[in-house]
This record gives structure tokens, sequence and C-alpha cells, in this order.
């Protein structure tokens, strides 16, 4: 009878699977924010202008949101093993070579091949997920890996900061490129899809697959209709709906590359704080951030329990968030660091909070074209990574950062005016065409 018991009790290996993309989202990011603490010392030693520097910190974003679809495809034709060690490898080397930049335009250029490699991350992640997890299980799943980004800045926000105080900004890209060079080799010997992995069991594998699972890892077949074409395009870019998705993304995402670009440079050069001190301080918000992307998944969740609509449900949670957001504006009105990074904190909390709009794709979206709009989601939520570094850069090349934080929170508020009244009704997008499309996870 135990023999029998053992047999049958399933194999928790997708929670492994699982711990090995936390570690690649937290890598992932710190190979982002790395140039935000290097900044102030960069930009002395390299003499770049504010506005040079807003420049440098959006390069990374041209590619990363323009490669966000075919990097969508990418994912579906090729296993996670290989393609996600490929860019691990890629763009660590990338960001190793950055340690040794001479000037504007080979830091420029660096960091445009960091968001190329990037740019499939986050479709395969949500592959591996699929893979992996039953529906029931799989918005935690997701919560849990997307945590990543600010546990993996929070608690090392201050090591970089110490890596660079002792080994300049040439160590600490040196330093970080390695360790995401290493990384890259673990994952692709310990990483393995459901049918490969010789530590799962039957039972686990029966287990996802009833839950909804894709545990054969299914690509696109070759000669299905291309996603390419004016009739889905057409779809996911003329629906008000969407559109209301697509605003309220952006209007997030312009806090969270705020906080991942200038937000170490605005504690430094415009408030005049210890360069160790801030990178312990800077660690704050980011909690914060992490603090309300949970409490929004369980408060929506609970919401749904209690009988609410989808749409109180899911977007109450990320109004407050946004308007809550626009709380960054009060550090304009004190001079006291514990105020300052209060409202920094707060403001990045709402940002959090907002984080759950990834449930819109699948809720608005057509059920045939599930994958084309959540590439176009993340395009048009990554813009802000390419335009809030560039406008900062000239808002603040006079010596004052309060413009630059009106604009931020600014973008907060209409963000939030987008959802209330651009996104209107939570309801399916009709099926206008037969056109349909590869199965794609973005």
């Amino acid at each position: 009878m135990q023999q029998a018991i053992a047999v049958n009790k399933k194999s928790r290996i997708r929670y492994a699977m699982l711990s090995l993309v936390f570690i690649n989202v937290m890598i992932n990011y710190l190979d982002r924010s790395n140039l935000s603490v290097a900044a102030a010392s960069l930009t002395k030693d390299l003499q770049l202008s504010t506005v040079e520097m807003g420049l440098i910190f959006s390069a990374f974003g041209w590619t990363y949101a323009l490669l966000q679809i075919p990097g969508g495809l990418i994912a579906d034709r090729f296993g996670p093993r290989i393609l996600y060690a490929f860019c691990l490898i890629t763009w660590s080397i990338t960001t190793l070579l950055q340690g040794f930049a001479k000037g504007f335009v080979s830091l420029f250029g660096l960091r445009l091949a960091t968001g190329a490699f990037e740019a499939p991350c986050y479709p395969i992640n949500n592959r591996i997920v699929t893979s992996w997890f039953p529906n029931h299980e799989r918005a935690s799943a997701i919560a849990l890996y997307v945590s990543g980004q600010f546990i993996g800045l929070a608690f090392f926000t201050p090591v970089l900061v110490t890596i660079q105080y002792y080994f300049g900004w040439q160590g600490l890209f040196i330093t970080t490129g390695l360790v995401g060079l290493i990384w890259g080799v673990i994952w692709y010997l310990f990483y393995r899809d459901p049918l490969d992995s010789k530590n799962v069991n039957a039972a686990e594998l029966e287990y996802i697959e009833k839950g909804g699972g894709l545990i054969s890892g299914k690509k696109n077949e070759a000669g299905q209709p291309s996603i390419w074409n004016w009739a889905n395009m057409k779809q996911v870019f003329t629906n008000r709906t969407l559109w209301g998705v697509y605003i309220g993304q952006f209007s997030m995402n312009a806090m969270l590359w705020f906080f991942l670009t200038w937000f170490p440079t605005y504690l430094v050069k415009y408030r005049g704080l210890n360069f160790l001190k801030s990178g312990y301080l800077a660690s704050i918000p980011f909690l914060a951030a992490c603090a309300g992307l949970l409490l929004s998944g369980f408060l929506s969740d609970y919401l749904i329990k209690k009988g609410k609509s989808i749409g109180i449900a899911r977007k109450t949670p990320i109004i407050i968030g946004l308007i809550v957001s626009a709380s960054i504006v009060g550090a304009n009105y004190s001079n006291n660091t514990a105020f300052i990074i209060f409202f920094m904190a707060l403001a990045f909390f709402g940002a959090g909070m907002a984080l759950i709009s990834w449930v819109f794709v699948s809720i608005l979206s057509p059920k045939h074209l599930i994958g084309l709009t959540g590439g176009v989601f993340n395009f048009m939520g990554n813009l802000a990574s390419i335009v809030v570094p560039i406008v900062i850069g000239f808002l603040v090349k006079g010596g004052d950062f309060k413009p630059a934080l009106v604009f931020i929170g600014a973008l907060g508020l209409i963000g939030a005016c987008s959802y209330i009244f651009l996104v209107g009704k939570i309801e399916q997008a009709p099926v206008k065409s037969l056109v349909t499309e590869p199965e794609l996870q973005t």
C-alpha cells in the first residue's frame, strides 16, 4: 500500500523550474539597471551631458520594444533551454563589454545590443509557465517570477553600489556580465521541458496536462497562416478598449523606467545623498513595488471570489495603483530624505499594483489573436523605455529635476483615466476575421 501511495504522489519539479526562471528575471533586471547605478560616475568620466545620458538610458528600449513581437515568434520556434541560454550568454557579453566603453557611441551601441538579446526573455518565461503549470496555478506562478525583478533590485542594488564604490563603474559592468555568463551555463545544464525532464514523474505530468498545461511545449507548425497580415494587425490596433490598456501599460512602465534609469542619479546628483547611502535607500521603492504587485493580485482574486464583476475586480487595483503613482510629485515639496524616499516608495507601490494589467491581454483580445495582442501590448508598454529616459534628460538639463517628477506623475494620472474612460466594459473583442495566428505566448 505504501509503495502504491509513493508511486501516485506527484513530484514538484515545476517549482524547481520556476525558481530557475525567477533567477533569470533577477539577472535580467540587474543588467537593465546596472547603468543607472553607474550613471553618476560614468557621466563624469566619459564627459556625457544629461541629454546624451538620456539617449543611452533609452537605447535598451529601442531594440527591446521593437523586437517584442519577433521575440515572441522566436520563443515559439525554439525551445527555452537553448534559446534562454543563448540570450543569457549574449546579453551578458554585451554587459561585460560596457565596462570597456570609451564614449557615447560605444556605450549606446552596447545598450542597443543588450536590449536586442533580452527581447525574447518574457515570451520565453510565459512559454515555460504554460508548459509547466496548470491553468489554476499559472497566475501565481507568473506573479512569483515577475516579483523577481523587484526582489532582485531591492536586495542587489546595495551590492551593485558597493561593487562600484570599490571597483568603479567598469568593475560593475564586468562583474554583472560574468554573473550572467556563469548563470547561462547553469541554466543550460539544469533546465528541461516537462517531457525531457528525468526528475518529473507521470503523476505530475498528468496533473499539469489535465489542468491545461502544454507539457509538450507546443511550437508553431509549418504551413500555419502568418500573423503578419493587415486584417489581424487592424484588429489589435483599432480596438478602443485595447488602446485603453496600451496607454495604461505605457504609463505604468514610465514609472518603472524612471526607477531603472534616472533614480540613483536623482538621489546623488540632485538630492546630494552619499553614494553608498543612496544604494541602500534606493532599494526601498523596489520592495514597495513588489508589495504592491502581490497586494494587487490577491485583492483582484479576492474580489472575483466575492462575486464582483471581472471589470471591477481587475480594473480597480490598477486604477487605484496608477492614481497612487502620481504621488511621486510629493517629493518636489520636501528636502527631508525620509519624506523623499516615502513619496518614491508610495509611487512605485502604486505602479506595482498596476502590473497585473497583463491579465487583460487574454480577456480583451480576439481569441485567435492573443499572442499578437500580447506582443503589441508589450511593445506599446516598452515604448516608455525609449521615451521617458530621453524626455527626462531634456527636462533636467537646466539642473532642476522637479519638471521630470511632474511628467512622471502626470503619466500615472493619464493611465488611470485611460482605464476609466477608454477600457470601459470588459469583454472579449469580436472576431472580425477568420485569419488565424500560430499559438504565440508573449
